[in-house]
């Protein structure tokens, strides 16, 4: 099934796995039984009523105190609610797991308010669960306490994976979760919103149409000025905004010394515009330790929160050709597979760990083991208009040859109005006129006071692309991109670069 988030859909979730599908009469096998419930979990600030978290509990038939199974989490992607037809996981019963899906808090019968994976909050609400799981005498344990579970999920739905994990490693110095499955999640809430502190403002106001009033008022204010100037918000708003995000996500318990020592699988979208892969290659990189990281693998696809460019143009060929090449039809059958070896202990022929598995624009899928930059280009002097104008796409090399990895350009950077952004990819083409950037992503550079020969290293979405023969790798600066449509900078201006390189990977064919 192809995970694509489209414009229509986008306005109706967040991530590609978001409200369930709806429950229809369908008979449920009679030794299954699927039970309802809510633990309690911490209240919100300022008040003494336990927040309600609750949940649907579906146990396989082949369970009992006699014959326990591991346990995954499930849970929806932002604005949805938990998954309450067995349908949708039989092939998790079937191979022999219970599941546990539930909505997260302030979404669907929970209550209190969304802090956006605080751990705080949200963080210690997975917690809750897993103490209730512990108690179940049907579900495997490891020791009295400690349950044998994984979790699914994607973009919020993954989210709560990392959040959960890492508050228990934070509150208990070790995670009771022993493999986790996240897909088209964050790294840095933050940069994923706002990088440079310039708005992707297509993106927030489909998040805020679809849980703004889940969110905190004063949040929930501050995400409307966000879309309406395409910035951060400046003084106590702003401040309060960077402290709401502050916590929320694996980069700031990586600066606290956290890492996670359990195998994941992660999935991120290549052509995602929310959540791009730069912030999948940061958990993959940064999150875990390096055992975990050899039991572990990346696989980027062409999907995820995927809306097309069209200002500047670009490109990408929807699908999951890693999934495909790895032995499942999709990502779902992979991250079973997955579940199946680390919790279960089958043999299941699943091969790559400790590598990128990614697709290429074009479509297919390309393995490598690291992807640090081995090739450094440089481009001398670009000159660019800001606020309005056309790109301007520099020639970097002539296919045919492949790139993948997280591009990085340096320059000395010079701004007549500070605040005006200029955005920055890697594109292809045959010609500057026809060059399209590569998996529809790019990222700005945004001075927030006027620059003079300022050194900078701008990172450039990564990417996995074949570049053929007569068609040639450019970098491309543009004044304007449609992810950040709204931008209200004082004055179009104009933006220098200096001394400028790019360096990126090239694979060998």
């Amino acid at each position: 099934m192809r995970r694509t988030v489209s414009a229509l859909s986008a306005l109706l979730m967040f991530g590609a796995l978001l409200a369930p599908a709806p429950a229809l009469a369908t008979p449920v096998a009679a030794e299954d039984t699927v039970t309802t419930g809510c633990v309690l979990s911490v209240p919100e600030p300022g008040t003494s009523v336990p927040v309600k978290i609750c949940y649907t509990l579906f146990k396989p038939a082949v369970a009992s105190a006699d014959h326990p199974v591991p346990l995954l989490f499930s849970s929806h992607g932002w604005g949805g609610s938990r998954t309450t037809d067995i349908r949708q996981f039989r092939p998790h019963l079937d191979a022999g797991f219970g599941i546990l899906s539930f909505d997260q808090r302030s979404f669907g019968e929970s209550t209190g308010v969304a802090h956006v994976m605080n751990p705080d909050y949200e963080g210690r609400d997975v917690i809750k669960l897993i103490d209730f799981v512990a108690s179940l005498d049907w579900v495997t344990k490891q020791r009295p306490g400690d349950p044998l579970i994984g979790a699914i999920g994607g973009s919020y739905g993954g989210g709560y994976q990392l959040a959960g994990a890492f508050t228990e490693i934070r509150d208990h110095g070790r995670t009771r979760v022993d493999a986790l499955a996240p897909e088209i999640t964050w790294w840095d809430l933050k940069r994923s919103l706002a990088p440079s502190e310039t708005a992707r403002t297509i993106w927030l106001g489909i998040l805020y149409a679809s849980g703004g009033k889940n969110l905190p008022p004063s949040i929930g204010k501050s995400f409307v000025t966000m879309v309406a100037t395409g910035a951060w918000p400046t003084g106590k708003a702003g401040r309060e905004l960077t402290a709401f995000f502050a916590h929320n996500g694996p980069a700031w318990h990586v600066a606290q010394g956290r890492k996670l020592d359990v195998p994941v699988l992660l999935e991120q979208g290549i052509t995602d515009n929310l959540f791009n892969l730069n912030e999948g290659l940061s958990i993959f990189d940064r999150a875990l330790t390096p055992r975990a990281r050899s039991h572990s693998m990346l696989v980027g696809y062409n999907g995820g929160h995927a809306l097309p460019a069209v200002v500047p143009p670009g490109y990408g060929t929807a699908g999951d050709p890693c999934s495909i090449a790895l032995g499942s039809p999709n990502f779902a059958g992979l991250a079973l597979r997955f579940l199946r070896l680390q919790l279960l202990g089958e043999s299941t022929g699943l091969t790559g760990f400790g590598k990128y598995h990614l697709s290429t624009a074009d479509g297919r899928c390309l393995t490598q083991r690291s992807l640090a930059a081995n090739t450094v280009k440089r481009l001398g002097k670009i000159a660019t208009p800001t606020g309005v104008g056309v790109p301007v796409n520099v020639k970097i090399a002539a296919g045919p040859l492949t790139v993948a990895g997280t591009p990085r350009v340096t320059a000395n950077v010079y701004t007549i109005v500070p605040r005006t952004p200029a955005f920055l990819a890697l594109s292809v083409g045959t010609n500057p006129l026809t060059a399209r950037v590569i998996q529809n992503n790019t990222m700005p550079l945004r001075e927030k006071r006027a620059a003079h020969g300022t050194r900078r290293t701008i990172e450039l979405p990564a990417i996995a692309v074949d570049v053929p023969a007569g068609q040639n790798l450019y970098l491309t600066v543009s004044p304007v991109a449609d992810m950040f449509a709204g931008q209200r900078a004082p004055l179009p201006g104009a933006l220098l670069l200096k001394n400028t390189t790019v360096s990126y990977r090239t694979i060998s064919r």
